[in-house]
Order: structure tokens, then sequence, then C-alpha cells
């Protein structure tokens, strides 16, 4: 496939206005990860547009799982802004650390927990498409793709990430950098190619976040 089948030929088929609020939704998206690399709480406004932009555009496009997460991602940006206020001394630049075993075991429960609940969301997906309608619907997970399994693996991976941001934790970016590696293919399969192309500047901004963190709290420790 070249380059036009891959990332015009799907964007025929949608409205001016769909077009323009992927692309805000990108804008504000990039924004809002540089704003996390440089540890500045403007991080969670710009995120906040960009999250619930994207609550709408993946409902549209079936991606039930990745819906959820900026939904949650909406809700964590309102709870990390506030951390973050707090924990600020300037109210812009936070300090960052690593992860606590207790903080660890937290985050495999919390990754654990959200394949289960978004495997039983998918599971009732066809109740959802039929305008929550129980007729001529048959319930499961053989509607399926490997698209939707990877919606699901890369929900619970930003669930994970989304939460150690919050926290203010380095090993954040190791989530994002997983999960963003596996949406890219994703967002290109189901037609997203703006938002593939985010994924992947996402990915080399978390590579430079998390080098940038690691510096800023080794630095910190030889002080």
């Amino acid at each position: 496939m070249n380059f036009h089948e891959l990332f015009l030929k799907p964007y025929e088929s949608y409205q001016n206005y769909q077009i323009l609020l992927e692309a805000i939704a990108t804008l504000f998206g990039i924004l809002s990860v540089y704003f996390s690399i440089k540890k500045n709480i403007w991080v969670y406004p710009t995120g906040i547009i960009s999250t619930v932009l994207y609550v709408y555009i993946l409902y549209k496009f079936g991606l039930l799982g990745d819906m959820m997460i900026n939904f949650y991602y909406t809700v964590m940006s309102i709870y990390g802004w506030v951390l973050w206020s707090r924990s600020s001394e300037d109210h812009i630049h936070v300090k960052v650390s690593w992860a606590t075993k207790k903080e660890w075991i937290f985050s495999v429960i919390l990754f654990v927990l959200s394949l289960i609940l978004v495997t039983i969301i998918y599971y009732y997906k066809p109740f959802f498409d039929n305008q929550f309608s129980m007729e001529n619907v048959q319930l499961g997970l053989y509607h399926l793709d490997w698209a939707n399994w990877l919606d699901v693996l890369t929900t619970a991976i930003f669930l994970v990430g989304m939460w150690l941001m919050a926290k203010r934790k380095i090993e954040n970016w190791i989530f994002w950098i997983i999960g963003d590696l596996i949406c890219i293919p994703m967002m290109i399969y189901k037609g997203l190619g703006i938002t593939s192309v985010q994924y992947l500047v996402f990915t080399a901004m978390a590579v430079i976040g998390l080098i940038e963190w690691r510096k800023t709290q080794t630095f910190t420790q030889k002080a």
C-alpha cells in the first residue's frame, strides 16, 4: 500500500469537521506531551482539550477501549492537575521520582483490572451498537479483530502510564513508549492517519521525556 492509500484515502469519506477535530486533538495532544517533558503543569489543560475531542472521535470509529482511556485521561488530568498544583513550588513545574515497590504493585493490579474491564465492555459491544437493545443481538468476543485486541492491551498500558504520570513517576514514560508504538499500526488500520502520525511523534517525545526526567532525578540525587 502507498502513502495515499494509507493516510489520505480513508479521509475521502470523512466530513470536513471530522478531519478538523482530529487535527485539533492531535495538536493539543502533542502540546500536552511537550509540557509533560518540561514537567510543566500546562500538560493538563492542553491534554484535557485533546482527550475530550478523542472521546468523540474514537467512539465514532468503534475503538471503545481507546475511547474509555481518553475519558479516563480527562478525569485523571483533573486529578493530576490538583496533585501537580500541590507539589509545585512555583505552581508551574514539579519534581519527579522513581516508583516505589508499592506503586509498582498497584500498577500491576491496575493493568490486570483494566484488561478485564475493557474485555467485558467489548463483550457487550453488540448490545451498545444496537442502540442498547438486546433484540437480535449475540453477545461475545467473536466480532473482535486484531486492532480491537490491541486496543484492549493499549488501554491497560495507558491507564498505568497516566496514573504514574499523575504521581510524577519517571517510569510513566516507559508505558507511553510501549503503548504509542502499538497504536501506530492500529490507527493506520482504522483509517486514522493523522492520529497514527501523532503516535509516532508521541513515541519520539516519550523517549525524550524519559531521558529528561532521568537526568533531572540523577542531578537531584547527586546534589
